[in-house]
């Protein structure tokens, strides 16, 4: 039977450098299983009266010594295993076993310690613990006092990404509330990344096959490095002055891209730095994170108004297709064609009703034709306010539509002209003209009926070129 070296357990304080390897015949001293062994032998009946003759041990200050000694062999130290049996006590301590395929260690962590976690452990985590070996002497346990905690084995940059999420969201920075939708139809695009980056030119293309009439501001900025934060920072102030300049004072709306392209964790970290994240959460102007690939995730993907998956989606987000926009103008257009011909039969349904209760209808026909001239005036005012609009949006489009729309009216003012000649071929002073008289009684009533004056009855004469006064026999 072998005991285990000093060097691995620390008992060098119990047995003074010296630990027992016995068996049937005699015990040598060792240091460790990589050391010489030395060549002092001891015979075993020896070693029985030497402990026999010591004095007793108390049991406290045996567990110290062994403490003791533990603490001067091994700590500080690293242990990387798997989370069992975690409980946190209503003192805020939390106390776990840490174990693997081959062993298992009681752990200990502290509130000071467990209040710097980025979450608490659950059962089967893998985590990498460093801390201090030690013995509870109540117990006389082993056990680790775990002073610091990262999971997975993710490294440090990780932590601080999920440490500075976790306080930036507790401020508030990432609450859906502050959210704004983007423009529809912006009238700039502002883009912040690297001149040399393909996430440049995938963002050029993308906006120049779809909103090739939109103007495109690019502020370059380093995008990785020590020297990038600094450099975002310094790129999106120059952003924000050029929208107070130019689009506070015409009224324009303008969107912002923050972009660039995939990478590992230390490439993008410059877009998980603090200033950045709330250099970006000042922005007077709708926001959009497309930096990495679908995923990747950074704090600007966060704190942005909206998150795409790569740049190029970025500026699919904020530029919606030409063919959409030519599609609805076309249905518009439609509408408003329908529109007019409804408004236009209407008006001629009620001058045939007005038409039908005419007593005089070259003069009725006269009002009704400076009405519909008034009313063409104002239809034809409203479509020239409404093709203005669009014209705003789309002046190519707004031409071709306001082509339209002049065809159409002058269709419909050729049909109102020959309806007009119509009710003119229906006035009562060409009838005259011919050879008839309009009577009309003294009170103002055309006479169509002979039974209706009698002897003696004055009666008026209307003829083509007067009147004349005359008086039934």
């Amino acid at each position: 039977m072998r005991a285990v070296a000093p060097d691995c357990v620390g008992l060098d304080a119990l047995c003074c450098g010296k630990t027992l390897y016995t068996n049937a015949k005699r015990a040598r001293l060792s240091c460790s299983e990589n050391h010489n062994e030395l060549d002092e032998i001891t015979p075993m009946n020896d070693l029985v009266q030497t402990a026999a003759t010591r004095a007793p041990w108390p049991v406290g200050v045996l567990v110290r010594a062994l403490a003791d000694a533990l603490s001067a062999r091994f700590n500080p130290v690293r242990v990387v295993g798997e989370v069992s049996a975690f409980a946190r006590a209503a003192s805020g301590h939390c106390y776990f076993t840490l174990k693997d395929e081959s062993g298992q260690l009681r752990c200990a962590m502290f509130r000071r310690s467990v209040d710097g976690l980025v979450r608490m452990p659950a059962e089967g985590d893998r985590v990498e613990v460093e801390g201090r070996i030690d013995l509870y002497a109540p117990r006389g346990d082993l056990q680790l006092i775990v002073e610091r905690m990262t999971f997975g084995g993710q490294g440090q940059l990780l932590e601080r990404f999920l440490m500075l999420k976790a306080r930036l969201e507790s401020e508030g920075l990432f609450d859906p509330d502050r959210k704004r939708p983007l423009p529809a139809m912006p009238q700039s695009v502002v883009v912040v990344t690297s001149l040399g980056a393909a996430a440049l030119r995938d963002v050029a293309c993308t906006l120049q096959r779809r909103i090739p009439h939109t103007p495109v501001w690019v502020f370059p900025s380093l995008v990785q490095g020590s020297e990038a934060p600094a450099a975002l920072c310094e790129a999106l102030q120059s952003a924000y002055r050029w929208h107070d300049r130019w689009c506070e004072r015409a009224a324009m709306e303008a969107v912002l891209l923050v972009v660039r392209g995939g990478g590992s964790l230390e490439d993008l970290w410059a877009f998980n730095d603090e200033r950045v994240v709330r250099m970006l959460a000042a922005s007077p102007m709708p926001t959009v994170s497309g930096v990495g690939h679908q995923t990747d995730f950074t704090l600007t993907d966060f704190v942005a108004d909206v998150r795409a998956a790569t740049p190029t989606a970025a500026a699919e987000l904020c530029a919606s297709e030409r063919r959409a926009w030519l599609q609805q103008l076309d249905r518009l257009a439609l509408m408003l064609q329908r529109c007019v011909q409804n408004e236009s039969d209407q008006r001629m349904q009620r001058l045939d009703g007005l038409a039908s209760q005419l007593t005089r209808p070259g003069q009725q026909l006269a009002v009704q034709h400076m009405r519909l001239n008034a009313m063409q005036g104002a239809l034809r005012q409203g479509v020239c306010k409404k093709t203005e609009q669009k014209h705003s949006e789309n002046k190519a489009i707004e031409n071709n539509l306001s082509l339209k729309i002049g065809q159409q009216l002058t269709r419909h003012h050729h049909q109102l002209e020959g309806l007009a000649g119509r009710w003119l071929a229906m006035d009562p002073s060409l009838v005259l003209k011919r050879g008839y008289a309009w009577l009309q009684t003294p009170d103002g009533q055309a006479l169509t009926c002979a039974k209706a004056v009698q002897s003696g009855d004055p009666l008026t004469a209307f003829l083509a070129d007067g009147e004349v006064a005359l008086l039934v026999r």
